[in-house]
């Protein structure tokens, strides 16, 4: 019998197996990895100098203006600062948005009444306020909260009344069958059933209000990684700019990734939306 020839395997195919089997070990590295020849790539063309290095600054540079930074105290205080706020705004923007979604969701005349003004208010942009705000509250906290609580607040409402409205009337009918006053059919037939899509509002919310949140602060801020962006361009340093951007998007990877998507999927799967 003629012996069949051994298969070669690519390189490819192999250092490919080998990620899977890294990653599949150390999920961390899967973050990281996506990332290298990004910076890689930065770094060629910053030390080619196709582009003046005072306009196009290379990773080390940034790599020292963050140690800088952190050291002099000044990220750290912005950091807290903005996160703070976002905290501030995403919390007020919840106990407004989950009420009046349910409100929405759940009563017919509400949502003939309210649904076209939601809809109205949600096409005016949150940076559009900031001119009114400006002259009625300044330069302050105030502008920027409310920024931000408008920004998180549609997502909210909107996915609270879709996930108000997909509980199947079914489930209403049997709790009410069972003999469950009206508070005990919202609280463990419609508040379980609408919490995933709650979840994801708020997830979305926050990823708007993140967004928005820098830019009050360039505009309206005196803190804030928006405003050290904002402020850096005053003094031309790009490689705060840039430090500032990728702090970003960073701190904005860690909490979806690490907090509200793994939220949002326990969510799903403890009431039977998504397998495991």
């Amino acid at each position: 019998m003629k012996a069949q020839p051994a298969v070669t395997v690519s390189p490819w195919l192999r250092l490919w197996g080998a990620y899977v089997r890294w990653t599949a070990r150390w999920p961390a590295l899967a973050a990281v990895v996506p990332f290298v020849p990004v910076i890689a790539l930065w770094a060629i063309v910053a030390e080619s100098e196709i582009f003046p290095r005072v306009f196009f600054p290379g990773p080390m540079e940034v790599i020292r203006t963050f140690g800088k930074l952190m050291y002099n105290g000044i990220l750290p205080a912005y950091l807290e600062d903005s996160v703070m706020r976002l905290v501030t705004g995403t919390a007020v923007g919840m106990a407004i948005g989950i009420p009046l979604g349910l409100l929405i969701g759940l009563s017919d005349r509400a949502h003939k009444a309210l649904w076209p003004i939601l809809l109205f208010f949600q096409a005016i942009g949150d940076i559009a306020w900031l001119p009114i705000l400006l002259i009625w509250f300044g330069f302050g906290l105030t502008t920027m909260t409310f920024v931000i609580v408008y920004t998180v607040l549609f997502p909210v409402v909107l996915n609270t009344v879709l996930g108000v409205r997909s509980v199947p009337l079914e489930l209403h009918r049997a709790a009410q069958s069972l003999g469950a006053t009206p508070s005990r059919v919202l609280w463990e037939v419609v508040l379980p059933g609408a919490l995933p899509n709650i979840v994801t509002g708020l997830r979305n919310g926050l990823g708007y209000g993140w967004r928005a949140l820098i830019a009050a602060e360039m505009i309206v801020g005196t803190s804030g990684i928006g405003f050290l962006m904002f402020d850096a361009r005053r003094a031309g340093s790009v490689v705060e700019i840039m430090l500032g951007m990728i702090v970003l998007g960073i701190l904005w990877y860690i909490v979806d990734s690490w907090v509200l998507a793994p939220i949002e999927r326990a969510t799903g799967q403890r009431w039977g939306l998504v397998t495991r």
